[in-house]
């Protein structure tokens, strides 16, 4: 049986880690580990994780009628990794890090990272810990009304490890691009993975460590 939350079909705010201002809709669901929010147009799906504080909305009287659930009916228990398997192959919007959202298709689900296809990044390599909503479009909507030829869907061309640690390591001496590039710091030259720090060389091939547990996402350019 689904989670019972108190706020359950209530008008809600909350607040998630790495978003300045408040996500406001509809409660849907509440999962042992994700919700969804209904904002009047999208279903949003957010991890636990990121959950920061949920809240009645002070603007409770607003409603609408609520669509039917893409992915799963109702009465059905919801996971973060079950809605991340159904999501395969439909275009959707997510959200990881900065100011900006991803584009594309969610293409594989590994133990603790999945592979999303993007016609502006191309494959990009997530870790399940660091995202912080998914969006799930229409099925005739594409990305930047993109047609089907000139947008297809593509298997990675990465060799897939199991897990995110062994990934990068697969990617040592590899041209990479962390957390999209949000900072000249995290693009460069991968030169190893060592235990929990990982070591980047700069355009002007200093080297760059970072935490491992601080990486969101990774991409070839």
């Amino acid at each position: 049986m689904k989670t019972r939350h108190p706020l359950l079909n209530r008008q809600v705010e909350l607040e998630i880690s790495g978003k300045f201002t408040p996500l406001r809709g509809k409660l849907i669901e509440f999962g042992q580990d994700i919700l969804v929010l209904h904002n009047g147009s999208q279903f949003l799906y957010i991890p636990l994780i990121h959950l920061q504080q949920l809240r009645l909305s002070m603007n409770e009287e607003e409603d609408y009628i609520v669509p039917e659930l893409p992915f799963e009916p109702y009465n059905e228990p919801i996971s973060y990794r079950k809605i991340l398997m159904n999501a395969k192959g439909m275009f959707s919007e997510i959200y990881i890090t900065g100011n900006q959202s991803i584009h594309g298709y969610l293409t594989t689900v590994m133990n603790d990272f999945f592979v999303f296809y993007s016609p502006v990044y191309h494959s990009v390599i997530i870790s399940l810990q660091h995202l912080k909503y998914l969006i799930p479009y229409s099925p005739n909507v594409t990305p930047y009304a993109l047609t089907p030829e000139q947008f297809p869907l593509k298997p990675s061309p990465l060799t897939l490890a199991r897990t995110f640690d062994a990934q990068l390591r697969k990617l040592v001496g590899e041209f990479v691009v962390l957390d999209l590039g949000e900072n000249s710091n995290k693009i460069g030259v991968l030169k190893s993975v060592d235990q929990s720090m990982i070591e980047l060389a700069n355009a002007s091939s200093s080297s760059v460590f970072l935490h491992f547990d601080h990486v969101k996402t990774v991409h070839l350019p």
